[in-house]
């Protein structure tokens, strides 16, 4: 595993350029928390990918598993239900203290949303959320009008945090280019009846480096 280190005021930022396993960001990230709580290290946003897999939130529900020998399955603490990671699809693993942002959870998972939203603007790709639809989605006016008559709307990017000691760690996946065909193996998020989308769907060849650079831009926007 191959990191590139660079850092931005008091959060650094990593680079990975081969799929991580799943294991070892997770044991990672737990490293690292605890050195941000013991003041040993600085925050970091951790930017990679995964091999494929589907991973199991702490809310999941079994009946959403609808393929379970595709993939392998991860449990895993992050908030949310079933999801998946692959190549093409951009891992953002961001380890902030919450604590010095107010203590105000929820305000921080609208940050995040917020940066995702702000990013896809830099691609004119407009980002939108949905009142209990976790994820940030797209308006698909390009496709034929759902059964009831109205515009589609496809998932682009999906949350899932946790805290520990006010530290966040899991985060955010944004698809670039991965087959979404993959995600025919679960119901994402437990949200059935909406589609998944992807920069390369929509018509935008975007690479992991221009997308980096929009998320470092727009994070000193945001946070």
């Amino acid at each position: 595993m191959m990191l590139q280190d660079r850092t931005s005021g008091q959060v650094e930022w990593k680079v990975s350029n081969q799929p991580v396993p799943y294991g070892i960001a997770v044991e990672w990230m737990d490293t690292r928390i605890a050195q941000i709580k013991s003041g040993t290290a600085p925050e970091v946003v951790w930017l990679l990918e995964h091999p494929p897999m589907y991973t199991a939130g702490t809310s999941s529900n079994v009946k959403d598993l609808i393929d379970p020998d595709r993939f392998p399955v991860f449990k895993t603490q992050r908030g949310g239900q079933y999801t998946y990671h692959g190549p093409g699809q951009r891992i953002i693993y961001v380890m902030l203290d919450v604590a010095k942002r107010g203590h105000d959870i929820r305000k921080f998972i609208k940050d995040l949303e917020n940066w995702i939203i702000d990013t896809l603007a830099e691609f004119n790709v407009a980002g939108e959320v949905r009142k209990g639809r976790v994820g940030v989605w797209i308006q698909r006016p390009d496709l034929p009008f759902s059964s009831q008559g109205i515009v589609v709307e496809q998932k682009i990017a999906a949350i899932g945090i946790r805290l520990r000691k006010w530290v966040s760690y899991h985060g955010i996946s944004i698809n670039l280019d991965p087959n979404l065909n993959h995600f025919s193996g679960i119901i994402p998020c437990g949200i059935d009846g909406f589609g998944i989308t992807s920069f390369a769907d929509l018509g935008r060849q975007t690479t992991f480096k221009d997308l980096d650079l929009a998320l470092r831009k727009t994070f000193n926007q945001t946070f």
